[in-house]
């Protein structure tokens, strides 16, 4: 991994250079918008993403509601997982930031001292993309899009190399899909029994007239239909 950071003829380093070089053509303002929006907008937006859906499917009440926010609910801590799997990699691959071995960068964001593979927001998007497209289709293709346009500034800030990224993306998959099975049998017992709480099953179904009664219990309405016919 160093000798391909330290050659400026290999694609990923020549694609850092072509994507970076957008960077010294654009307004002051845009390099201050993307700066913004691949440290911290996007990371904001996927977690509203993921509360959208959420409130999509609460609302919808679908018969298999527990399990899709099982599924969301594992998202965000396949997420957390990659991050901590990502913790050893990169102690180990020790591949520096690209802006420390090659001259003529733009660099948007300063003070980035760690290693640079793989890289954390690649790997948290792309983790929580997969995790919502597992829940819900449309929302997760919208995350994985959020995700994909996460990796683009991370190489245009000028702080990560392409490779960063596809690892960051690759790791993130990775670890929802391989453990999802194990995750999704241990947290839609959990969603279950929330649903069926009288005070938490608004959280996974929202409640509907009639819905939460014991079976023959009379309504509200029935009670006083009955007391005026007496």
């Amino acid at each position: 991994m160093a000798v391909l950071a330290e050659s400026g003829s290999n694609p990923d380093v020549d694609l850092l250079y072509d994507i970076n070089g957008l960077a010294k053509d654009a307004p002051h303002w845009f390099d201050r918008t993307m700066e913004f929006v691949g440290e911290y907008g996007l990371l904001v937006a996927m977690v509203l993403l993921v509360v959208c859906c959420w409130w999509s499917v609460r609302r919808r009440g679908d018969e298999d509601a527990a399990g899709t926010v099982a599924a969301l609910v594992w998202a965000p801590l396949a997420a957390a997982i990659a991050v901590l799997v990502n913790v050893p990699i990169r102690g180990f691959v020790e591949r520096p930031r690209p802006f420390l071995t090659h001259q003529g960068l733009d660099v948007l964001v300063s003070g980035k001292t760690d290693y640079s593979f793989v890289s954390d927001h690649a790997t948290i998007t792309m983790a929580l993309g997969v995790g919502l497209f597992v829940a819900h289709r449309r929302f997760g293709l919208a995350g994985i899009g959020l995700a994909l346009l996460e990796g683009f500034c991370r190489v245009y800030m000028g702080v990560h190399y392409p490779t960063d990224v596809v690892g960051g993306f690759a790791l993130g998959t990775a670890v929802v899909l391989l453990l999802s099975p194990l995750a999704t049998a241990l947290l839609t017992p959990v969603t279950k029994a929330v649903e069926g709480s009288a005070r938490l099953g608004w959280i996974v179904r929202r409640r509907s007239a009639g819905v939460g009664l014991v079976p023959g219990a009379r309504t509200p309405f029935e009670s006083e239909e009955r007391d005026l016919a007496a």
